[in-house]
């Protein structure tokens, strides 16, 4: 699963030309969606993005799509910059696009993957890292983020784990007869 051909393979699509120019295109998708949110509180907002950065991670593996969260993290920045610029969640973008390339690059898209991943996304990086940015940005403390955060993805998980099983269930023949995985 993880041998040094699982990774060779990911990075080796960063120098297919078909490859770059569908990353261009899920890195603009991504770009275009993180406009599209519902705020709910401070630095806190329901998003759809992970729905792209899960079938890329399907795509893509994790160095491709480590690599694409980073850009898109830092495009979107530039385009529509909301605060001040801030690395940790950077990071924290490069992370969800890895996490999610882990669980699904060569790799089956059933509901136990999906619900892994999830619970990998929203709790690890959503709640315990994204809450430790919030806390060096914002004036409130860690715990405060956590809590708010903590909430907003538990509440949310089982609508994205739904979200996936249907995405995953209508584009895996599509992405197959493509010869995309």
């Amino acid at each position: 699963m993880f041998s040094k051909e699982y990774w060779k393979s990911s990075a080796d699509k960063l120098r297919q030309t078909k490859y770059l120019a569908l990353m261009a295109v899920f890195i603009a998708m991504k770009c275009v969606v993180s406009y599209l949110y519902v705020p709910v509180g401070e630095n806190l907002r329901i998003t759809f993005g992970f729905i792209l950065r899960a079938v890329e991670g399907v795509i893509f593996g994790p160095v491709a799509c480590a690599l694409s969260g980073i850009i898109t993290d830092l495009v979107s920045f530039m385009v529509h910059p909301t605060g001040a610029f801030f690395i940790g969640y950077t990071i924290s973008a490069m992370l969800g696009s890895l996490t999610y390339a882990l669980f699904f690059y060569r790799q089956k898209t059933d509901l136990l993957h999906i619900i892994l991943c999830k619970l990998t996304v929203n709790y690890v990086v959503n709640v315990l890292v994204c809450s430790i940015w919030s806390a060096i940005l914002y004036s409130k403390g860690y715990i405060y983020y956590v809590t708010k955060s903590l909430v907003k993805n538990t509440l949310m998980l089982p609508f994205e784990i739904i979200a996936l099983v249907l995405v995953f269930r209508f584009i895996t023949p599509l992405l197959k007869k493509r010869r995309l995985i």
